[in-house]
């Protein structure tokens, strides 16, 4: 008896002691990849932040422009919320916070999203969201091609007037051990109520035009800081899963060599014992 469970455990022991090798090479491998993806996500603010501004000044030197659609609105009270996740697991709740983040703030009413990631396309349908367009198998480094195949979309819906809002919500890279889901409104967009630097530039054609032809980068450059923020967040939290995982496979492994070793006393001890017994029969 002693031996099987001897046995049982060292297969138990060399199981454990595989995944704590997987798990810690994901780590490694998540590790490599943040430090990476920290770099693009400052390069990238650096960009959005100063498109943004640019697309601010812009904005406050145009006069007749309220009544466009992009700054008033189509009229429509629903709203198209864009929910980033990914395509690969093992990274602990990244991939359901912007599902269960719609949930937690409407409860069980069903809302319209457009998916980005395969994994967060199963938590969108689990809270019983309704999918106007799913993207998934994108690029692992965020590409201009995809945040634009996005933002047509977006647009798409917003100038048909079947949405009257179109909201991003992806996962915010405070730290390393911090990330946090939030919101950004896409459109419309909202004009700076001191029309701050208004008199930088001198507009000659058609201010909707202008406001027009801006749209694009202004949406694709808003689509991918939100990229660039969650991939930074997923290896973060991926990192943090896998580090989790390391340390409870140590743990499984220590409390099953305790029991291997109490197991295997127990047994030379009861085989010392029948040997004193048998010497002590015979004398």
């Amino acid at each position: 008896m002693a031996g099987a469970g001897l046995l049982d455990i060292k297969r138990r022991i060399k199981s454990v002691t595989s995944t704590e090798k997987i798990t810690k090479a994901m780590g490694l491998v998540a590790t490599s990849k943040l430090r990476k993806a920290k770099a693009r996500l400052k390069t990238n603010e650096y960009y959005f932040s100063n498109l943004n501004q640019i697309s601010r000044e812009l904005v406050g030197s145009l006069d007749d422009i309220s009544d466009n659609i992009f700054i008033k609105g189509n009229g429509s009270d629903k709203k198209l919320y864009i929910l980033i996740s990914s395509d690969s697991g093992l990274c602990g709740g990244f991939n359901s916070n912007p599902a269960s983040y719609l949930n937690e703030k409407y409860g069980d009413t069903s809302q319209s999203v457009i998916v980005v990631g395969r994994r967060g396309l199963s938590y969108a349908k689990k809270f019983n969201h309704t999918t106007i367009a799913e993207y998934v198998d994108l690029a692992e480094e965020p590409a201009t091609k995809d945040a634009s195949m996005i933002c047509k979309k977006a647009l798409t819906e917003f100038k048909n007037g079947n949405f009257g809002e179109v909201i991003i919500v992806y996962t915010k890279f405070v730290s390393s051990i911090v990330q946090e889901t939030v919101e950004q409104k896409l459109l419309p967009i909202e004009i700076p109520d001191n029309k701050e630097n208004s008199d930088l530039y001198s507009v000659e054609c058609k201010e909707d035009e202008v406001l027009e032809a801006i749209m694009g980068s202004y949406m694709i450059s808003n689509m991918m800081y939100a990229f660039c923020q969650s991939r930074t967040s997923e290896q973060s939290a991926r990192m943090q899963a896998m580090d989790g995982a390391s340390k409870n496979a140590q743990d499984i492994l220590d409390s099953l060599k305790i029991e291997y070793n109490k197991i295997r006393q127990f047994a030379i001890t009861q085989e010392i014992s029948e040997i004193v017994g048998g010497s002590e029969a015979q004398g």
